[in-house]
Parts: structure tokens; C-alpha cells; sequence
């Protein structure tokens, strides 16, 4: 059953997006990956969307698929991915000079029972689609496939973050423009 948030969230999305409803629902009833790839996969992309609303709507609706302890490693997830996003895209950038330049940041998450290798890999392609990461989503789709996960199940992760940060850009317009 769907919480009002979600079913408000559906009705917030104006016409000319109709297509993201649509997308939304697709993936919404995807069974493509486990619901707790799933619903991690959306938290982290929502967090990562930095629109508060869409956070708040997509948290509410995946305490139905998330354990506390799936939760804290899809959040982890985001404060790991995004400063090595950061850093390992502008390690790219600079060029072969700094090819071997050690990152030299603390960063691990201690994955806990009931959380698997291939979830966390799921959630890291999805945060590093968002943050436009070249290496790290390259590197997780890698450890994906040696953790047993498909091309497809791969690539819905990548298909969550793209229309979760398209949701997020279409309520932000119109929370400037129509207030």
C-alpha cells in the first residue's frame, strides 16, 4: 500500500513531465532488484537529490522495505560516496600528474548482517551517477558483476538516480516559481 507522501509526490508532478510519473511508477513496481536494493537505491538518490520534500517522501515510503540497519548503510553510503565521488572525479580531471596521488581520507563502511556486498554496490552506482563519477561507477559496476549482480539490475540503479534527480529539478522549479 502506498503512504499519502508517495501518492502526493505523484500528483506534485505537472503535465509536461508525465513521462517521470510514468518512469516512476515503472520503477516503482520494477522487480528488477530486491526491494531493499531497491528502496535503497531511491533513499540514496533522494538524499543525494538535496530536495527536502522528495527526501522526506521516499524515506517515509521505504521504512516499509528498509531495516534501521538497511537505512544507516544507504546513508552511510551517501557519506562514502560522495567525498570519494568528489575526490576521485578531480583526481580525473587533473590528469596523469595526479594518477598517484593518494586520496589520504579515512573512508569505510562496515557493512552489517542482513546488508550484502551487492547492495552497498547498487546504492554506490546510484550515488556515483548523481555525483558524476566516472572511476567510481565504473569500479562498483565491477564489484557488482564480481558480486553476482546483472548488467540490468546495474543499470536500474542508474535508471533510480536519474529520475529521482529529475523529480528533484521539476519540484524545485516549481517551488520557485509558483511561490
Amino acid at each position: 500500500m502506498e503512504n499519502p507522501k508517495l501518492r502526493d509526490l505523484k500528483q506534485r508532478i505537472p503535465h509536461y513531465a508525465k513521462s517521470q510519473q510514468r518512469n516512476l511508477e515503472v520503477l516503482l513496481n520494477s522487480s528488477v532488484l530486491t526491494p531493499q536494493q531497491k528502496w535503497g537505491c531511491l533513499l540514496v538518490s533522494a538524499a543525494l537529490s538535496k530536495n527536502a520534500y522528495l527526501l522526506k517522501t521516499i524515506d517515509a515510503q521505504s521504512q516499509k522495505f528498509l531495516s534501521d540497519t538497511a537505512k544507516e548503510a544507504a546513508l552511510a553510503c551517501i557519506a562514502t560516496m560522495t567525498l570519494n565521488n568528489c575526490g576521485f572525479r578531480a583526481k580525473h580531471w587533473l590528469g596523469t600528474d595526479f594518477e598517484d596521488v593518494r586520496f589520504g581520507l579515512r573512508n569505510t563502511v562496515d557493512l552489517k548482517p542482513g546488508i550484502s556486498q551487492a547492495d552497498y554496490e547498487v546504492w554506490a552506482i546510484a550515488a556515483s551517477a548523481i555525483n558524476g563519477c566516472e572511476q567510481c561507477i565504473q569500479a562498483h559496476s565491477q564489484t557488482g558483476q564480481d558480486e553476482g549482480l546483472k548488467i540490468e539490475q546495474l543499470w536500474e540503479a542508474v535508471k533510480i538516480a536519474s529520475v529521482i534527480s529529475s523529480l528533484a529539478q521539476i519540484l524545485h522549479v516549481h517551488e520557485v516559481i509558483d511561490n
